[in-house]
């Protein structure tokens, strides 16, 4: 199936190209061309973000390059000259970024016993989950649903979907039961196999499922349910 005239243009123009394909798969002048918006008044922006590029001999001299430098290319004016730099400088910091940890699980015991003093006060049942990497480490941690006093209906949909988005290779799963006592209802054992069951499918483990009490937790883990 052939390409309009307008559909061939779109699909050379590199905002379309990176929704399509991914900002990964453009060159270096479509990227810089994305970051430059606008051409000049004699070249369109692909023809300018080339010029910006064979200015320089490397993507090196180009980085550390001057706002001087910069204006000194037609077409760059002090703006573009500016908001180059600005793109520049938050590349370098995005590669000096690292992912937080919020501490390493090492047991069901003593993540239950810190749970309790959290949870064991709230009036609703809340779901929380924990997102973890291979070595245990909390990727993150959020509360996915808060529901009546006396039932959780969240779905697991919710959960991997979290899951997937901070690339967690596990997780754990807990919620409260508002009434303190902390063992599983019938749902909550059906609801954490329907759990580990999805998990396997897209391969992601589900550890555990706690409850917590008002003074005490009841593991699945611990307990064989899963």
């Amino acid at each position: 199936m052939s390409l309009s005239v307008k559909e061939y243009h779109e699909e050379l123009q590199p905002r379309e190209r990176c929704k399509k394909y991914g900002a990964e798969n453009l060159t270096h002048q479509e990227l810089l061309a994305i970051i430059l918006r606008t051409g000049s008044k004699n070249q369109n922006v692909l023809e300018l973000s080339n010029q910006v590029l064979t200015n320089f001999d490397s993507l090196f001299e180009l980085k550390v390059a001057s706002i001087e430098e910069l204006v000194k290319i037609e077409g760059i004016g002090e703006v573009k000259a500016v908001e180059l730099q600005a793109v520049i400088e938050f590349g370098k910091r995005l590669a000096l970024s690292y992912r937080e940890k919020l501490g390493v699980i090492v047991s069901s015991s003593e993540l239950g016993k810190r749970l309790i003093e959290e949870m064991k006060d709230y009036q609703q049942e809340h779901l929380l989950v924990l997102y973890l990497n291979t070595k245990n480490e909390v990727l993150k941690k959020q509360t996915v649903f808060i529901g009546s006093l006396n039932q959780s209906v969240a779905h697991p949909r919710e959960i991997f979907r979290i899951a997937v988005k901070c690339a967690a290779a596990r997780v754990i799963v807990v919620h409260n039961h508002p009434s303190g006592n902390p063992n599983p209802s019938k749902q909550d054992i059906a609801f954490t196999h329907r759990l580990v069951e999805c998990g396997k499918l897209i391969g992601i483990d589900v550890l555990d499922h706690l409850i917590i009490g008002e003074n005490s937790y009841i593991s699945m883990k611990e307990t064989d349910i899963i």
